[in-house]
């Protein structure tokens, strides 16, 4: 059967129901195996999955180089998105965030050229820059579209009042956000500002960037250098109580014969064909199992006793080591 598509924002773009994150193909998640990625990637087209996140930030600069190469072939059925404005030197040192209009147009040249294609088809801003105004950063973005560079425009991590900013310089398509069982802040003001104004919500992280899937048990889980083991949630007493939470979705999954992965997903996709989720796996295993959250109807009394398991505040530490950057 194949998969569902369905509208991404309100400008035309059109995406399946399920899309594919290949950060951890290349950088952050320990573990690195290029041909086993492209196997991932190829297996993602044939099962019918059209969206296909990256970012310049990602490697650095590699995986666009991967994720191009991979997709050449298929080019026409695909829709890729990547992202700027995190900078990082090529040894891997962060460098800060950039939103300046004369960054956007190298960014996006750069971004082309690693892709080895003449348009992306959707451009997030990453992480807004707090020294410029949006107006400016998402102009610069605009002249792209204008010149046939990208397709469609994106925020990623943005707040309401600077979505709404921006969407009224040029429409937005997308606003990229974690999103999760563990990760509810976008349910408050985020999903309905985006919902307001006709913008999809593409949802990274969707499986508390694997903590959900119930595949650890300990910190000592993730090989030393995994960027993970940096993330507060993943740390001491704060991944112990994470633990009790992941425990109502285990209980679920074992009830409903499906993997924990599955379970977590599809409450993601059940909270509303608006939203994209974006798993991210190198690995065609995971995928399969995946794609099994598509097949997966969650009840509502199912869905009601996983969402009071998982309040707003029930993830205990912060998304991020530094939150400053987000949601702003």
């Amino acid at each position: 059967m194949p998969m569902e598509r369905v509208q991404l924002g309100s400008q035309g773009l059109e995406v399946s129901r399920l899309g594919l994150g290949c950060m951890g193909m290349s950088d952050f998640y320990s573990g690195r195996d290029e041909q086993a990625a492209i196997r991932t990637l190829e297996r993602a087209v044939d099962a019918g999955i059209t969206l296909f996140d990256t970012a310049d930030v990602y490697g650095p600069f590699t995986n666009e180089e991967l994720v191009g190469r991979a997709l050449r072939p298929y080019r026409k059925q695909v829709v890729i998105a990547t992202k700027f404005g995190q900078v990082r030197a090529p040894d891997g040192t962060f460098l800060g965030i950039n939103g300046r209009p004369e960054y956007v147009r190298e960014a996006c040249d750069a971004s082309l050229r690693r892709l080895g294609i003449e348009a992306i088809d959707l451009y997030f801003l990453h992480r807004v820059d707090p020294q410029v105004p949006i107006e400016e950063t998402v102009g610069a973005m605009a002249r792209l579209v204008e010149a046939g560079k990208v397709r469609y425009l994106g925020l990623s991590e943005a707040a309401p009042e600077t979505i709404r900013r921006a969407h009224r310089v040029h429409p937005l398509t997308a606003l990229q956000t974690e999103y999760s069982l563990w990760s509810r802040d976008p349910e408050p003001e985020i999903l309905p500002t985006v919902r307001a104004l006709g913008i999809g919500f593409v949802a990274y992280s969707p499986l508390g960037r694997g903590f959900l899937t119930g595949r650890f048990r300990s910190p000592d889980d993730l090989p030393p250098d995994d960027a993970r083991r940096r993330h507060p949630r993943f740390q001491g007493e704060n991944f112990a109580r994470n633990l009790e939470l992941v425990r109502a979705v285990e209980a679920v999954a074992q009830e409903l014969g499906a993997t924990p992965a599955q379970v977590a997903l599809a409450w993601v996709l059940a909270q509303g064909k608006d939203i994209v989720p974006i798993p991210g796996t190198k690995r065609v295993a995971y995928l399969e199992e995946n794609l099994g959250a598509l097949d997966l109807n969650l009840s509502e009394a199912v869905r009601a006793r996983l969402e009071a398991a998982f309040p707003l505040d029930a993830a205990k530490g912060l998304r991020y080591p530094d939150m400053r950057s987000v949601n702003r």
